[in-house]
């Protein structure tokens, strides 16, 4: 079944907004990131144990690695569906 071009158009412009969101939460896991590292880093040079603060580093971390995974999914969708739109003529709806 064909899809219409105002559909397609549609779809597109969620799939754009996705990807300003996954970029807004991405700067923010990185921002997050570097707070904890800072938090380490105060325990550290207080004597305190830093073990979970690290773990809790590595886990955002890893986080973050599965965002720009999903941003990279998101921005080959929005590729796939600009070729639909500018390849493929509309279905009459």
């Amino acid at each position: 079944m064909a899809v219409s071009l105002a559909k397609r158009t549609e779809q597109l412009h969620a799939e754009q907004r996705l990807l300003q969101k996954a970029d807004a939460d991405i700067e923010e896991g990185w921002r997050r990131i570097r707070n904890q590292e800072d938090l380490v880093e105060e325990l550290q040079a207080c004597g305190h144990d830093s073990r979970q603060a690290e773990r809790l580093v590595d886990l955002l971390k890893q986080t973050l690695v599965e965002w720009e995974r999903h941003r990279t999914l998101i921005i080959q969708r929005i590729n796939y569906l600009e070729q639909e739109a500018y390849s493929v003529p509309p279905t009459a709806n």
